[in-house]
């Protein structure tokens, strides 16, 4: 028959699909870095065009493009900033869609295009068990002599991936069953809660902060309960898979605990405390914040405030009426971040320590950088100033465009640009109300803070050639 399909044009599409599947396998495991960012953008792609849909906006008149990118960006980046009204915009098609999305994205750039590539090619080749073993810990992309005590080992790949998918798994399941009764008794819908309680599971341990209903966190301000098991899904959320991953296997034993795990428990307490006291005590006397509230509601809001601008994104007071200083405090903590390998953004608390320790070595005239025993080799010194460095300046060139664009203050923008490189979610109000050529910005913005500068290095020195010389010292002057 005239419609069936000759042997030679069936083998000649059959050649096509080995082709493009052998290009497929070749490109995930001989550049795995690249093909993460490749895999990224896909998706950005695919749920900007599911977002824009009739039957993913509640009017059933679909939702502008430029809307529907920020809002996909946002999603698979798990920033948590919007443009529409999250409550009101989206049908309960475009929520699933979100949700899925956020959990796609949680398990982060890295990891997720090792799955991918191992899917494709059936195995993960050495290059990219280095890329993937880099997630755990970045400098295990780079060359040099490898310490046994790095936070996951070559052969451990394969374990660590499903490690981040059942860790994934079992601690929304365990925090959506522990909000539900919360949001029952706060007086949500049984039915709802049984869709709001995954959702804010999956929005908090992703560090996304998307709510679902009106007003945000602001009818369950009084609700600690629900409020603290939102702060501890935030922080296992952000301390990374390979702090779970360390802590499942050697949970009692802390001399078993490798020094990135040390280095990203430590400082993140630090700076959890470090924030609520700062907010404490620059907003106890803001009538627009704490200042109605009593003592232990204004400790208590300080501390959920410190949580949520390391990247959770929710937030129960209104981020635009804190005063400027407390703006500023946010933001440094905004773009810090959380660990590496983490559902959260930012520089990394990893790269604070480091530097820290680094200056602090300098200070005391010391030739190394040492923590717990272990020495921290230049190099990490290095990639934690390049990390700190394109953080900057993708902040910098972004703020002042946009500042250009909108002509809005200063402070706002820089506030909610570093949200966004952050991918934290808090937002002064400006988001809202930028115009389309702002929003492209600010979700490029967020791309580059979630994407990393790790990874955009890894992709860059696949194709770099090693140097055989070298050249003669010659010391500028510095400081």
């Amino acid at each position: 028959m005239a419609g069936n399909p000759t042997p030679a044009r069936t083998s000649g599409w059959r050649l096509q699909f080995r082709r493009v599947g052998h290009f497929a396998r070749g490109f995930a495991t001989s550049s795995p870095a690249r093909f993460a960012i490749l895999v990224f953008v896909t998706l950005v792609l695919i749920f900007t065009f599911l977002l824009s849909l009739p039957t993913a906006s509640a009017n059933g008149r679909g939702t502008h493009i430029a809307d529907a990118l920020f809002t996909a960006v946002s999603t698979i980046c798990v920033t948590g900033l919007t443009t529409v009204d999250m409550a009101t915009q989206w049908s309960p098609f475009g929520r699933t869609i979100i949700f899925l999305g956020v959990n796609i994205g949680g398990m982060g750039v890295l990891t997720l295009a090792s799955i991918l590539g191992l899917v494709i090619s059936k195995r993960l080749g050495l290059r990219a068990k280095l890329i993937a073993a880099g997630d755990s810990n970045p400098l295990r992309a780079h060359g040099g002599p490898i310490n046994e005590g790095q936070t996951v080992r070559l052969g451990e790949v394969g374990q660590l991936l499903r490690t981040v998918a059942l860790s994934t798994l079992i601690i929304e399941a365990v925090v959506a069953l522990m909000l539900y009764p919360a949001l029952v008794m706060a007086g949500i819908d049984p039915v709802s809660a049984l869709w709001e309680a995954p959702w804010y599971a999956a929005m908090s341990f992703t560090n996304t902060g998307f709510t679902p209903n009106p007003g945000g966190l602001t009818p369950f301000a009084d609700d600690y309960f629900l409020l603290t098991v939102l702060m501890f899904s935030v922080f296992l959320g952000s301390v990374g898979f390979p702090v779970l991953y360390t802590l499942s296997r050697h949970y009692w034993h802390v001399s078993r605990w490798s020094l990135h795990a040390k280095l990203t428990l430590i400082t993140t307490s630090i700076l959890f405390v470090a924030g609520a006291f700062a907010f404490l005590a620059l907003e106890f006397n803001n009538p627009r914040t704490f200042g109605g509230m009593d003592a232990w509601d204004t400790t208590f809001q300080a501390f959920f405030l410190s949580a949520m601008t390391r990247s959770g994104g929710f937030s129960v007071v209104n981020v635009g009426e804190l005063h400027g200083s407390s703006l500023v405090v946010g933001s440094m903590l905004m773009f810090v971040g959380g660990g590496s390998a983490s559902t959260a953004g930012g520089i990394k608390v990893t790269t604070l320590a480091v530097l820290a320790l680094a200056v602090f070595s300098e200070a005391r005239g010391r030739q190394s950088v040492e923590a717990f025993g272990r020495r921290i080799p230049s190099d990490v010194q290095r990639v934690a100033l390049s990390v700190v460095a394109w953080g900057a300046t993708i902040v910098s060139l972004a703020t002042i465009i946009i500042a250009q664009i909108t002509m809005a203050p200063i402070a706002e923008v820089l506030f909610d640009v570093i949200s966004a490189f952050g991918t934290v979610g808090l937002s002064t109000g400006l988001t809202e109300t930028l115009p389309d050529p702002a929003i492209y910005v600010m979700a490029l913005t967020i791309f580059m803070g979630r994407i990393g500068t790790v990874t955009l290095a890894a992709a860059v020195a696949a194709s770099s050639r090693s140097q055989l010389y070298s050249l003669p010292v010659e010391r500028p002057i510095v400081g």
